[in-house]
């Protein structure tokens, strides 16, 4: 090799201006105007509006067999008309009785049946998606993808959004050739440039769980997935339409409550309505009026046996779109902008959202945009009014990189303060990626608050590397987080603390031994320290994940912990861990089987010391389906403590009963029942939902909040009825 040519090769790998650093083939697949609109129930094989038509074939594995053809043909048809793209998939198998069909339900996990995915690019810049799935029962699977979904291990990488639903409609047949499906996806779901005629980022996915094999159409590397957007093939000659889209969604809502703090029974009826207006093709205005999010899940109860605060996802859908573009910082520790700080007090208390507005989308073909405005009513004695402010834009380069800032406000109405003080707080942020190669991810950001009275080091920031191949894993990285940084609508797990992580992880596939699939050895250490050089918090983790080929794995692992402790705290009520430093060793043991099968089981447990005494913790958990209709999962958390300080030997534990009966793919009854022995309390949320487009349609929502301990309140029940329905005005 000419020297002119190794360093045109190493500039490739290294800029971070190369859209696709990589010098393997591209597959490409054409998409083909359709004379005739394919009768969508899943009968590809015979629909004649699917004659004609090339199909993408050729799939290879990445498990178990890396790079081999996979061990069953898939055809993959894909066409279009003047408002929808429609994809037909032959899923062949030589040996149908085998194929696994686990859950009904909207948006269960794909990993566990037999699947087929794909993502759509429709930008084309490489970094961002949209997905969509089904299983053999025809179910809807979809998510939306932001910036190769890669956020891990404080990279302030993407995000994969599963709780991002939209309009599009998919139906499943199984035969004696297999299984085989069709989506019809109109335009006005997707986002994609302008321009008569296009092309696409495109990519397959095909799951044969028995076998436990996973295939691409695009080949891609070990331990990578379909969100991997930069090495998806290409879909020729699209021409979507120039329109624009306008979605009216208005609710109704009526609702009784009784017990707790209420006297007799309450009703309330309510109205509102969301607005989405596709401004461009790629930029979307969405209004909401009255939000309500009656039909969310509850969230899961979760014990606090340590001295900082406690993560909950958000799930309400309106937050959730492009919810991705606003992540800024390091997941579940500190986040400039935590959307549940809107609409949601502490303890979980619902505060009502008056109204907002979100701009979101692409303008050009790398610059992202982002601009969300909110308002929440003031609750006398428990909650001001509110207005909310966030500002995003982020400018993509190319292989994974780009550069952003934002801006996060809160206006309060200063009714918790004395008259004429400032209720307001500010956040200010820069932060950037950089991929060199195909392997190597650098992150960084830079953030800073100004709250009212807080004068001193307001200022934080992030530096990380990930490394990600078919054989390693490996990251470090350093945060600082300033004495008085306060991020009102954002989230910090700890304050005022420096901190190093670090993590070296292998994958190693043997040849036939033992039924073993992988083996994955790993070490990893985290460290926070106070500016004065106090070490808060160590954890130094020494772990091997054995993967057989059935689906069974077993981890063990050792772990090494140090607890700084400043300040006296309540582990439990009328248990308090004193101030000092606590060094503890522990074993813990994972071990599941074949999550796949109808009965499954899975044991998760952690024994040492934890703040100068033993600790014992516990995690079973079995799940049990019949077929694709009916599926249970009953979790127990036993933790024992017994710590050398007065009433120090206690148990704190939590239960979990899900049950979920599909009578079709979009009406579901489900059941979610929490017991919590610390605050001996049982709660319940049984939803029935009869689904119509997207999370739009029926709800029926039954809670139950029991609270046994002494001097409680009555138990608290409530029933809820909405109805919501999509009305497309301009399609």
């Amino acid at each position: 090799m000419s020297r002119a040519l190794t360093f045109k090769r190493l500039c490739l790998l290294s800029l971070p201006f190369v859209a696709n650093a990589t010098f393997a083939a591209v597959p490409e697949v054409n998409a083909e105007p359709l004379a005739t609109i394919p009768v969508i129930d899943g009968n590809v094989i015979g629909d004649e509006a699917w004659a004609g038509l090339v199909p993408a074939t050729g799939f290879r594995q990445v498990k178990p067999k890396h790079g081999q053809p996979a061990s069953q043909k898939t055809e993959v048809f894909i066409g279009y008309s003047d408002s929808a793209l429609y994809i037909g998939v032959i899923a062949y198998d030589d040996n149908p009785s085998g194929i696994i069909v686990s859950d009904s339900r909207r948006d269960s996990s794909l990993d566990e049946t037999d699947a087929f995915l794909v993502i759509i690019d429709g930008l084309l810049d490489r970094q961002n998606g949209f997905m969509f799935g089904t299983s053999a029962a025809g179910i809807e699977y979809d998510a939306q993808v932001t910036k190769e979904g890669s956020g891990d291990f404080d990279s302030g990488g993407g995000a994969f959004n599963l709780n991002w639903d939209s309009s599009w409609t998919v139906k499943a047949q199984l035969g004696d050739y297999g299984w085989s499906a069709e989506f019809e996806i109109p335009f006005s779901t997707l986002r994609y440039g302008t321009g008569d005629v296009q092309d696409w980022g495109i990519n397959f996915q095909r799951n044969i769980r028995r076998n436990n094999e996973i295939v691409y159409w695009a080949p891609l590397d070990r331990n990578r997935g379909l969100h991997r957007v930069s090495e998806a093939g290409t879909l020729k000659g699209i021409e979507p339409p120039g329109q624009r889209n306008l979605q009216v969604t208005p609710y109704v809502l009526g609702s009784a409550r009784r017990g707790g703090s209420i006297s007799g029974t309450e009703s309330d009826s309510d109205v509102g309505v969301d607005v989405k207006y596709s401004i461009t093709p790629s930029l979307t205005l969405d209004l909401t009026y009255n939000t309500d999010f009656a039909q969310v899940e509850a969230d899961e109860l979760q014990l606090n046996l340590d001295r900082f605060a406690l993560f909950f996802p958000e799930k309400r859908p309106f937050f959730l779109e492009n919810a991705g573009l606003f992540g800024v910082g390091n997941g579940g520790e500190v986040e400039l902008f935590f959307s549940r700080r809107i609409g949601i007090a502490g303890g979980g208390l619902a505060i009502p959202v008056e109204g907002g507005a979100r701009l979101s989308g692409k303008v050009g073909e790398r610059t992202n945009v982002g601009l969300l405005l909110m308002s929440t009513e003031a609750i006398d004695g428990f909650a001001p009014g509110n207005r909310f402010s966030v500002a995003r834009v982020v400018q993509e380069l190319g292989n994974r990189s780009s550069i952003g800032a934002m801006y996060v406000g809160r206006d309060g109405d200063g009714s918790f303060l004395t008259p004429n003080s400032d209720d307001d707080n500010r956040s200010y942020s820069v932060d950037g990626t950089w991929g060199i190669g195909e392997n190597l991810l650098l992150t960084a950001w830079a953030a800073k608050t100004d709250t009212p009275g807080l004068d001193g080091d307001d200022n934080a920031y992030s530096v990380a590397a990930n490394y990600n191949s078919s054989e390693w894993s490996n990251a470090i990285s350093y945060t600082e987080i300033g004495e008085d940084f306060n991020p009102e609508v954002g989230f910090l797990s700890r304050t005022n603390y420096r901190k190093v992580s670090a993590r070296l992880f292998r994958y190693i596939r043997p040849d036939d031994l033992w039924g073993l699939f992988e083996l994955r050895p790993h070490i990893s250490y985290t460290g926070y320290w106070k500016p004065d050089g106090f070490q808060e918090s160590g954890f130094l983790h020494i772990d091997n994940h054995f993967e057989f080929h059935s689906g069974t794995e077993l981890h063990t692992g050792v772990n090494f912990r140090k607890d700084g402790v400043i300040n006296a705290f309540n582990i439990v009520d009328g248990v308090t861990v004193q101030a000092g430093t606590y060094d503890h060793a522990e074993a813990q043991i994972v071990f599941f089987t074949n999550q796949s099968m109808p009965l499954s089981f899975e044991f998760r447990t952690t024994i040492g010391g934890r703040f100068g005494g033993d600790y014992a913790s516990l995690n079973p958990s079995v799940k049990y389906r019949i077929g694709e209709t009916f599926r249970s999962e009953l979790e127990f958390v036993y933790n024992e403590f017994d710590l050398p300080v007065p009433n120090g030997e206690f148990t704190a534990n939590l239960a979990r009963l899900r049950l979920s009966y599909s009578f079709t793919p979009s009406v579901q009854l489900q059941a979610l029942v929490q017991y919590n022995d610390n605050a001996d309390t049982i709660g319940t949320n049984i939803r029935f939902s009869w689904l119509r487009n997207a999370n739009s349609g029926l709800y029926l929502v039954y809670n139950e909040v029991d609270e046994r301990f002494a001097g409680a309140p009555p138990t608290g029940r409530e029933f809820i009825v909405k109805f919501s329905h999509i009305f497309d005005l301009l399609n």
